[in-house]
């Protein structure tokens, strides 16, 4: 197979997203966030990053650490929860219940705490104080809990609209809820740590969550014994309709933002060409939100340019090509999961445009003009609008054409375990 002459596999993190290829540093993204955000490192535990650098995240799978690391490209989120890993403060009211604090997070500090209950009979509960948030909109909560061989169940409640749900954080799975949508979401973060989360449609302007101890599942009153409990750590809530990486909070009551991310700038005008060539992106989507998220090589208007990304129908992929404004190559195709990684590849020639998706060929197109004056690649839509947000494994590019038998092979997985990581299955 031909050598790419742009090539983007996550290796380093810093003020760049590095490239493998070209050698000379061309290839590079300029990354901005401004702040620091957090990451899951090799060891598996949430790891500070610093402003101004990029995050390399590991995928875990089933609570391990399980294959290479992406990139992660996340929107703007404000954490609401003022104290997020502080249960000892008054922010956080203890009914029928207390907190005690020395226990290993998932940072791998002693900053966790245990939720016990005492021995009255009825809720066992920690409550947060009242939040502003905004009315009509998607708001996401989450928080990690670990199993202490003793209470299994947990419920999740947002007090002023009822929304809440139960989860058994020993078995690992959901149980009764009211919400309106089905986001309830447990996922193994290693060490016995889970994370639960959902996700509900604010109609007031105030929020108060209530985490409950229970006995079984839809059973949170009864005879507490004084000493069972639950471990507890990184309450969050933030405004969307997804969940995103960990925002810690040590105080600041108008809450902490982690700004938005880009990546622009990679490549210049002799990297690309405009006759014939091959974009590959090894990809996937934060959620199936729906939304366009796109990668772009372009001339810097948008006139021309060669777009591939996530489009507006649910699973859905997106490839636009233009050539000086005139359209020559569109296809929306479906994916069972955009959450999952998939391995896209768009080839360009003169009437002769092709997909690929996970080694089949989706479709093909033998009419249409190429694009002129490419000079760049970056994270967005072309003009710093609809910016890919989501996880990256690597990006290639080829100045020329590849034949289907390599275009077969790249995006192909190259064993049954890397197809089981990238698709985030269980193999039993």
């Amino acid at each position: 197979m031909a050598k790419p002459k742009l090539a983007l596999i996550p290796a380093s993190q810093g003020s760049k997203l590095f490239s493998v290829l070209p050698s000379s540093g061309v290839g590079d993204f300029d990354f901005t966030r401004s702040g620091s955000a957090t990451r899951i490192n090799s060891q598996g535990l949430i790891e500070e990053v610093a402003n101004g650098q990029s995050r390399l995240n590991y995928p875990m799978i089933d609570g391990v650490v399980k294959g290479c690391p992406h990139h992660i490209l996340e929107p703007e989120r404000l954490q609401k929860i003022q104290y997020s890993e502080d249960f000892s403060q008054s922010y956080w009211t203890k009914n029928g219940s207390s907190v005690t604090s020395g226990f290993v997070s998932p940072k791998g500090d002693l900053s966790a705490f245990k939720l016990v209950e005492d021995t009255s009979n009825g809720n066992h509960r920690v409550d947060t104080q009242g939040i502003s948030i905004t009315n009509g909109v998607s708001h996401s909560f989450s928080m990690f809990f670990k199993y202490d061989n003793s209470v299994e169940w947990i419920r999740v409640r947002e007090f002023g609209i009822n929304a809440f749900a139960y989860f058994n954080i020993k078995d690992n799975t959901t149980g009764a809820t009211n919400l309106v949508n089905n986001s309830k979401k447990i996922e193994d973060f290693g060490n016995g740590w889970k994370r639960v989360s959902f996700t509900y449609n604010s109609t007031t302007s105030g929020a108060n969550f209530r985490i409950y101890l229970a006995n079984g599942n839809n059973s949170d009153s009864y005879q507490g014994d004084g000493t069972s409990g639950v471990y507890i750590y990184g309450a969050q809530l933030e405004q969307g309709s997804y969940l995103t990486s960990y925002i810690p909070n040590f105080g600041t009551s108008a809450g902490i933002t982690r700004q938005a991310e880009t990546a622009t700038g990679s490549g210049d005008a002799a990297t690309f060409n405009d006759s014939e060539g091959v974009l590959f992106a090894e990809v996937s989507a934060l959620d199936n939100d729906s939304t366009n998220r796109r990668i772009t090589i372009d001339d810097g208007t948008g006139n021309n340019r060669i777009i591939l990304g996530y489009y507006s129908l649910s699973n859905s992929i997106l490839i636009d090509i233009a050539s000086q404004a005139t359209g020559a190559y569109t296809k929306v195709a479906y994916v069972p999961a955009v959450t999952n990684f998939n391995k896209i590849v768009l080839k360009y020639k003169e009437n002769d445009f092709a997909l690929w998706i996970n080694g089949l060929k989706i479709d093909v197109d033998l009419s249409g003009i190429t694009p002129i004056n490419l000079n760049n690649l970056k994270f967005d839509g072309g003009s710093g609008a609809v910016p890919f947000y989501g996880n990256t494994k690597q990006i290639q590019y080829f100045d020329s054409a590849l034949t289907d038998t390599e275009l077969e092979q790249l995006t192909s997985w190259t064993s049954f375990s890397d197809m089981a990581n990238g698709q985030q299955y269980t193999i039993i």
